[in-house]
């Protein structure tokens, strides 16, 4: 169905047809689809046709992820894959130099239903970030409160990120070299309030394929000035390790992805997690399963 010229999004219209895209794109796919239905980032109910269908709020940078996750949504989508209601939304943060007309006139052109919101933030992150510090938490946190409530002015139940596997996989070393915990981006989450999901449908899917995939649809991509111009981030430090990891051992990365997937309480070091003082000998029987892990109390 993907060879199909005549059924095909708007936002693929133009893709490449050599093989080599065809595979790309169906694995982005696939491994999209594969998220959501693991993570359970749809309800069942949605697929009936007297349900009403939720809708998401797609947050776009106008990076080569964000654009990434627009088109495999809406090819999910297109193909009855997916039952969802879709809102394309940016926040224009007010950065100097942002070309603010690009990604109104690229949705109006696809004709993704959007909206475009303005919100000085960077004023405030130069304000109170001192000089020599990285503006990422404070710029995120800013951001995520603004998509918040545009999510909810809009009737959002969701919204939708584009952090990739590689992302994913920083953030757990993140944790681990700077935090002192084992903890990452999880593919699905509720906030603090308790009133929306925050889901992460790429997280399967490898940051050199989004960026193929963007760059071979020829998305007009949009670079971060604030973060990005920054040297030294601790994360582009674990992504220098990542790399060189990858590189010496290639597939590695999604070795240690596999890894996020596959935890035993019982061989780490948390008490909240597994109930070491209550381990005894003698627990284990013939029929029970050694590797069942003790109640907490």
């Amino acid at each position: 169905m993907f060879d199909d010229a005549d059924d095909i999004h708007p936002l693929f219209a133009g893709a490449p047809s050599t093989t080599e895209f065809k595979k790309l794109r169906k694995r982005i796919v696939r491994q999209t689809r594969e998220a959501i239905e693991q993570y359970g980032m749809v309800n069942a109910s949605a697929h009936d046709k007297d349900t009403k269908s939720p809708r998401w709020l797609v947050c776009l940078s106008g990076g080569k992820d964000s654009y990434t996750l627009l088109a495999v949504l809406y090819e999910l989508k297109w193909r009855g894959l997916l039952p969802v209601d879709l809102l394309a939304c940016n926040l224009d943060q007010g950065q100097p130099g942002f070309p603010a007309t690009v990604l109104p006139e690229f949705l109006k052109r696809m004709g993704v239903p959007h909206r475009i919101e303005y919100q000085d933030t960077y004023s405030i992150v130069m304000d109170k970030v001192p000089q020599g510090r990285t503006y990422c938490a404070l710029c995120s946190r800013l951001r995520r409160g603004n998509l918040y409530r545009i999510a909810r002015e809009e009737g959002c139940s969701a919204i939708v990120l584009g952090h990739h596997r590689d992302d994913i996989l920083e953030t757990f070393f993140m944790n681990l070299f700077h935090g002192g915990r084992l903890a990452t981006m999880p593919p699905k989450l509720v906030n603090e309030e308790g009133d929306l999901f925050v889901y992460r449908p790429l997280a399967h899917v490898a940051e050199a394929d989004c960026e193929k995939f963007a760059n071979a649809m020829r998305y007009p991509i949009i670079p971060c000035d604030l973060c990005g111009s920054q040297d030294g981030l601790q994360r582009q430090q674990v992504k220098q390790i990542l790399d060189q990891w990858e590189k010496n051992s290639p597939g590695r990365r999604q070795v240690m992805f596999r890894a996020l997937s596959n935890a035993r309480p019982s061989h780490l070091l948390d008490p909240k997690l597994f109930d070491f003082a209550a381990l005894t000998t003698g627990q284990i029987q013939k029929d029970e399963n050694p590797d069942e892990i003790p109640r907490l109390r």
